[in-house]
């Protein structure tokens, strides 16, 4: 059964996992835990645990059974003190207290929902993410990154020292494939790639490395920006010679499908058809998209696209 490696966080690695796990349960979530707004941050702030907002979405697109317990943790409550907060994140934040450590309330998690695979954060190490922007401004904070309005430049870690988790590091070692994205460039998946030992490890792993790349930019975060500059972006932190693949949208997007997103100001990342090397980045273009009104992965599509170029040798380096 192919080994599959997928480091992310937010919506868009949920959405990879969701079809992955349909296909292979030697998969393995590894998870940013920078976050500092909404719910997570709330948490954070008040009961000095690590965010859990993007492990438990993780959990939840892992469920063996996505109906009532996956309901449960991702109902958000909407009045009185725990408006903005979601079960699933208070359920892992009572967890982490009982049982003194954040992994372990995972794995407990984890067999709640019954999940497929394994979801691991990063680090346990508390870590704060910052920026230099294009303008060269500095912005502190991932959820103040994300609000930024011009794009970003680069990010780092606050502790810079924090390691691995070693299982993280060990998955990626024995991966069939390892699968950056899709999501936030410089607030999911840019800052596990910042945790000491993930860099090496994608650099030394046999596995072939892919990057799928964004449908959509994002406003302020990403915005102009092209697919080359998403690559840009990714190699600026992780370094030459360690990405041997990326993935991108080759499926026509609708007009109707783009109003809500152009009253955002965002707009479909573009790229060049005639493009199929970038930087020692190959460019593999397929059909991604969802229908629907929502412009997003389709998670069975990316699925099957991702467990088709583990079989390929698309791996650049000795």
């Amino acid at each position: 059964m192919t080994r599959v490696v997928a480091i992310g966080g937010g919506t868009g690695l949920s959405t990879l996992l969701r079809g992955l796990k349909r296909r292979t349960e030697n998969l393995t979530a590894i998870v940013t835990v920078s976050d500092d707004g909404g719910s997570s941050g709330r948490l954070r702030r008040e009961l000095g645990v690590l965010p859990p907002g993007d492990v438990r979405n993780c959990l939840v697109a892992l469920a063996d059974d996505e109906s009532l317990m996956s309901a449960l943790f991702s109902y958000r409550f909407t009045s009185g003190e725990l408006a903005g907060h979601s079960f699933g994140n208070l359920f892992l934040a009572a967890l982490t207290d009982i049982t003194g450590d954040f992994d372990r309330a995972i794995k407990e998690s984890s067999k709640v929902l019954a999940i497929r695979g394994t979801v691991l954060p990063s680090t346990t190490r508390d870590v704060r993410l910052h920026a230099e922007l294009s303008d060269g401004r500095r912005v502190d904070g991932e959820s103040s990154i994300g609000r930024a309005s011009v794009s970003v430049r680069t990010v780092w870690l606050e502790p810079d020292d924090a390691q691995a988790l070693p299982l993280a590091v060990e998955r990626i070692d024995e991966a069939d494939i390892v699968v950056l994205g899709p999501g936030s460039l410089f607030t999911s998946i840019v800052p596990n790639l910042l945790v000491r030992g993930i860099r090496e490890a994608l650099a030394r792993t046999p596995a072939p490395v892919v990057y799928v790349a964004n449908v959509m930019t994002q406003p302020g975060e990403t915005a102009g920006f092209d697919v080359l500059d998403h690559v840009d972006g990714l190699l600026r932190h992780l370094g030459l010679g360690v990405v041997d693949a990326m993935l991108v949208n080759a499926a026509p997007v609708t007009k109707q499908s783009l109003k809500r997103y152009t009253a955002e100001g965002a707009v479909p990342v573009a790229w060049w058809r005639g493009e199929t090397e970038y930087r020692g980045v190959r460019v593999v273009p397929a059909a991604l998209v969802e229908a629907g009104e929502h412009v997003r992965h389709d998670a069975d599509r990316l699925a099957a696209e991702v467990l088709r170029l583990a079989g390929r040798a698309v791996r650049s380096r000795v």
